[in-house]
Formats: structure tokens, sequence, C-alpha cells
């Protein structure tokens, strides 16, 4: 007889609340919040940028995979079992027959999707693991201000059927990038994708409203959101209660408070 108190393992998702709707998620998770704090502040450079960020990718990945993953139960063998017929767990254990495709929006996404492969390729089997690669960049007009992103070239391995279909990158400013990769896969590739999921380290309201308007099937996971350009009476309220109102891009789309283009500083490439 078997012990089932691990049949079924509860997760509940520590987020704060907010109005932006159910797609969205705002982890709450303070350790996170005081390593992206770190990765944000002036004078954190390299090494340390990239070992942040994969850092708090790893954990968000985490956090992604026990509240969207189905699991299974198993039965595994321990060294114990040639002491007795008891060494066997019994339980709950994330399905590693899921199909999962991390995208690489080069060149801030690059750092990120690759952490997101390497820790699915330990959870599920590794067989139904894929990374596809995009390189896209932000255009804009006379004022510098961005109006838009372009696909430069991308390499995609093969249809996304029943796979989660999974977008790492930082900074989700305007919403721009990650609308016109959905977009690509949506009319583009084969197969339509059990989940469709957005993992951010920071989020603006201008992108949530984008996001949730565009692509309601996106869910969208993000370690902190800022607002910090709102006028006075949206501090203290409830994120999204006076979403028309917040504010978080300057005007040439860069996130306030933020921490600056993530792509240039995780490369040392200020162009």
């Amino acid at each position: 007889m078997h012990d089932p108190l691990y049949s079924h393992i509860p997760f509940q998702l520590n987020e704060q609340p907010h109005h932006y709707g159910p797609q969205v998620h705002l982890v709450g998770n303070p350790f996170l919040l005081s390593q992206l704090a770190r990765l944000c502040a002036k004078g954190t450079t390299q090494p340390d940028i990239n070992r942040l960020v994969a850092l708090l990718y790893t954990d968000l990945m985490k956090t992604v995979l026990n509240a969207e993953f189905p699991r299974t139960r198993v039965a595994v063998a321990t060294r114990m079992i040639d002491s007795t017929p008891q060494g066997i767990y019994q339980g709950e254990v994330l399905d590693p027959a899921v199909r999962a495709v991390t995208v690489n929006i080069a060149r801030a996404g690059t750092l990120p999707s690759q952490v997101a492969y390497d820790l699915l390729n330990t959870t599920l089997d590794p067989a139904r693991v894929r990374q596809d690669h995009i390189m896209m960049s932000r255009t804009t007009d006379s004022r510098d201000i961005v109006v838009g992103s372009n696909i430069g070239g991308a390499k995609l391995g093969g249809d996304v059927d029943d796979a989660f279909l999974l977008f790492p990158d930082p900074m989700g400013a305007t919403g721009g990038s990650l609308s016109t990769a959905v977009n690509l896969y949506k009319n583009q590739v084969a197969g339509t994708p059990r989940r469709i999921l957005s993992l951010h380290l920071i989020v603006t309201p201008e992108f949530l409203r984008r996001v949730t308007r565009e692509h309601p099937d996106v869910g969208v996971y993000a370690l902190r959101l800022d607002r910090g350009l709102s006028p006075p009476e949206v501090f203290g309220t409830v994120p999204g209660e006076l979403w028309e109102k917040e504010r978080g891009l300057d005007d040439h789309q860069y996130i306030v408070p933020g921490g600056g283009g993530f792509g240039e500083i995780m490369n040392n490439a200020y162009v």
C-alpha cells in the first residue's frame, strides 16, 4: 500500500493583485525583486548582469513550470528497493511527455531563452524540447520614436502543435516585438500551441494594454510592473485600476524606472 501524500501537489502562484485580466501574472517574490533591483542598478556591470539575468530567468521559468505545465503520476524505485519492497516513491511529477518551444528574440532574449531551454531539457523529454531564433529590431521614425518591429530573419525548427510556446524577453515595453513574434507563429507556423506564454522581468501598462487586446490567448508572467511616469493620482492604486492613466514609457519608449536597454547592457553593445 502506498502513501498518497504526494498524489496531488497543490501549487499556488504568489502574485500581486491587479486589474489587467486573468492572463496577466505579476509574480510577487521578494527574493527575485531584490535581485532584479540589483540588476537594474546604475553601478551593475558585466559579469554580474548576465549572472543575474540567468538567476532570475531560472526561477521565473520554474514558476511557470509549476503554474502552467501538466503533471503525471509515477512510481520510481529508489536505491532502497534492494532492501525493501517499500522502496518506491509514488507521486505527482511534471509530465515529461509535454512539447515545449522556447523562442530567442535576439538580442536581449538570447540568454533568457537559452536558460529556459536548458531548464526544459532537464525537466521534459529533451526530444520534445526545441529552441527557435528570431532576429528582430525596433523601427523608429525621424524623432527616434519607436513605431514598430521588423523581423530580419528567423530559424524555426518545425511546427508548434500542442506545444507550450514560450517567449522569454526581459523588457516588455511597447508590446510591438512580442506581438510581431506571436503573429509570426500564428500566421506562418503549422499547428496550434497548447499554450502561449511570455516571460518578462519588467513590463509596462502600455505593454499589457497592447498584448491583452491583440493576443488575449497569451499568458503574461512578469516580475515587476513599472509605471513611473504616471500622474500622481495613479500611485497607491491597484495596478490597472486607472489603466488608461498609467504610463511606464518615456518619449523614446524606454521603461521608467526600468533598467536601461537590456539588449545593450547584456552585450556591452551600445548601438
